[in-house]
């Protein structure tokens, strides 16, 4: 996505914000209701109703039906939330690598923290969205983790994309949402290893050398062949074109993959984590 189109189309999504957040504002008053009551009928924080009101969090549609209900506006909060920009709920950020993964030739991830959105159970991604702080509400969390499983489907497609995932053991050890979780992850782990097109290869924890100390990334090829790199912190992300750094990255993924456990023995140790559960 060209930048300029990015910039008109996060001022139109605050923008929408702002109308939605004022409508539930005035509807609220109307009502005769502090933000406090409303939260209270309508399972929220007051923060959230704060945040939603002034146009800094968006207001997801299982909320605005309870609004509707509570504040009886007739279906106005609902159809004013189907009317927004999906995007909403992505951070623009990520938008356009989320386009380059929908349609990449090939992906490969290194992942140090936390399991790749395209491997994660339903489950797992529920865990990783409750970890986050500050906290989301628990409609923004279903959300994400409905757009997480739908980026999933190029796993099952009939001609999927080449897809390599170096993953660190500590993720692999990690009993992200509890014991159940953990063993759940373990077996689609397992399941997700049998997949076309998909290998997965553990990095061990008790090697001497790695070659991706600096953290995370993710390497793509697009239709016309072109390497792309992605990568994350804590507050953005960016996407990586210059082909000075790409080769750097691509350089690291190559001795990643020679010195994580080979694609039999990560089977060997998923299987052994799951026993010892």
């Amino acid at each position: 996505m060209h930048p300029r189109n990015n910039r008109t189309k996060q001022r139109r999504n605050a923008s929408a914000m702002k109308l939605v957040g004022a409508l539930v504002a005035r509807f609220r008053i109307q009502a005769e209701l502090t933000q406090r009551q409303l939260a209270e009928r309508v399972c929220a924080q007051p923060e959230t109703i704060a945040s939603i009101e002034q146009g800094r969090r968006p207001l997801l549609l299982p909320l605005a039906r309870r609004m509707d209900a509570i504040l009886e506006t007739k279906g106005a909060l609902e159809t004013a939330v189907e009317n927004m920009p999906e995007v909403d709920l992505i951070p623009a950020w990520a938008e356009q690598y989320l386009d380059l993964e929908r349609t990449a030739l090939a992906l490969s991830f290194f992942a140090n923290q936390v399991l790749p959105g395209l491997l994660q159970t339903e489950n797992y991604a529920r865990a990783v969205f409750k970890s986050r702080v500050p906290t989301f509400s628990p409609e923004e969390i279903d959300a994400h983790v409905t757009n997480r499983l739908e980026r999933q489907e190029i796993l099952h497609r009939s001609a999927p994309p080449t897809m390599s995932f170096v993953i660190s053991e500590a993720v692999a050890l990690a009993p992200l949402g509890g014991k159940d979780i953990h063993r759940e992850t373990l077996l689609h782990l397992l399941r997700c290893a049998q997949l076309p097109g998909v290998t997965i290869q553990i990095m061990p924890l008790n090697r001497p050398s790695h070659a991706a100390l600096d953290g995370p990334f993710i390497l793509l090829e697009t239709p016309d062949y072109q390497r792309v790199a992605y990568t994350e912190t804590q507050r953005g992300s960016q996407l990586i074109s210059d082909p000075n750094e790409v080769s750097i990255l691509a350089q690291k993924y190559a001795m990643l993959r020679t010195q994580a456990l080979t694609t039999e023995e990560t089977m060997d140790l998923l299987n052994r984590l799951l026993g010892e559960l």
